[in-house]
């Protein structure tokens, strides 16, 4: 995969670039959907294109579940099974196996797991991923990793880094598919010194790519702010540096603030499901009674489809009547803020205005400064 900056933003470490895969190029920072079935709920490929998705995330595990991924292998791979012709990257599984922490049982060599559907007994280990994510043909892969659930204690951390490391080695040796480009994945928790550590270890093997893994998984904001500070500007500057599991607005931008340009969440389609909708001032439960007979779009400034042709109150209508329009527009409205978002973020890194930029959204949005 090549990789190329294209701008840093002069008063930040915000940046813009491009990578190339073989299902097109990718400009960054870029937000990925979460596909996590092989479809980004109540969206359909189209509609994703319409909306400014540039690449898409899907999940090892659940599509190893079902339907398994030598189906998808037969179908032509995912990019044919689910008619999505841009980029595709699959994570490795491993945080959800970690998270079904009652199912499973890990040791140095691997995750012996059940099956959250029939119970069935499973085996994950490095290089039975790396064989499910040649079947599946994604873009960009990831190694299975070691991601313990946070507070952790020195003890915890350090053997999830210990196991990390060396599934990430026989990751590597295992091998991808053609074309796929191979991540290296960062551990260490809130400890910012095991995390630097670690990056260290993990950028010795030469990755395509670097990502931040266990984070947002209920630490608190600052922490997580401290450890992207502290390990971004470290990271590779010649690949794409991806944060794993984030998708609201304030720690994408603090996190482009610093350099990362690749970021994945369920954040924005969940929201849209719960009847909650992002726009320029905010978020807006459209659920609520006081929407009833609002005749005005999602965000008066909008103008996705959504926006162009309902209102408030009908849509708050459907959502109160659990009608499956509402969460088709309700997705398509968040999704698209999503993508205008990562739009502004390269213009204003390309303008050395990113600051200038920040101040203003958190104003806008959140009605306050920007942390510190």
């Amino acid at each position: 995969m090549i990789y190329t900056t294209q701008h840093t933003s002069g008063d930040s470490s915000a940046r813009t670039g491009r990578f190339v895969t073989p299902h097109g190029p990718v400009e960054t920072p870029v937000f990925m959907p979460v596909g996590t079935m092989a479809t980004v709920k109540a969206m359909t490929p189209e509609n994703l294109r319409e909306v400014g998705t540039q690449i898409l995330l899907s999940n090892t595990y659940h599509l190893y579940q079902r339907p398994g991924d030598e189906l998808i292998r037969r179908a032509g791979g995912l990019h044919s099974f689910m008619n999505w012709r841009g980029p595709l990257l699959t994570d490795s599984g491993g945080f959800q196996v970690f998270s079904l922490s009652a199912r499973c049982t890990i040791d140095d060599d691997g995750v012996t797991f059940r099956s959250h559907i029939d119970g069935s007994e499973h085996r994950f280990t490095p290089e039975r991923v790396m064989e499910i994510q040649r079947n599946l043909g994604a873009d960009i892969v990831m190694p299975l990793d070691h991601c313990p659930a946070l507070p952790a204690d020195r003890e915890t951390l350090e053997a999830s880094l210990r196991r990390t490391t060396v599934w990430a080695e026989r990751c590597r040796s295992a091998g991808t598919g053609g074309g796929q480009a191979l991540f290296g994945i960062v551990q260490g928790g809130t400890d910012v010194e095991l995390r630097r550590r670690h990056l260290g270890e993990i950028a010795s093997l030469d990755f395509d790519g670097y990502a931040l893994g266990g984070l947002s998984v209920g630490e608190p904001k600052e922490d997580l702010y401290r450890v992207i500070e502290a390990t971004a500007g470290k990271m590779p500057a010649d690949r794409p540096r991806y944060i794993m599991g984030v998708g609201s607005p304030d720690i994408i931008i603090e996190a482009v603030r610093h350099g990362i340009d690749m970021f994945d969440s369920v954040y924005p389609t969940r929201m849209a499901r719960h009847g909650t909708v992002l726009t320029a001032r905010g978020t807006r439960t459209i659920r609520n009674a006081e929407y009833a007979e609002d005749q005005r779009p999602l965000d008066p400034g909008c103008d996705c489809y959504s926006c162009r042709n309902y209102t408030r109150g009908y849509i708050r209508h459907l959502i109160k009547a659990d009608e499956i329009l509402a969460y088709h527009l309700t997705t398509y409205h968040n999704l698209h803020f999503m993508g205008e978002l990562m739009a502004q973020l390269r213009r204003a890194a390309e303008q050395d205005a990113f600051m200038q930029y920040r101040r203003q959204f958190w104003r806008q949005f959140y009605g306050c400064e920007p942390p510190d």
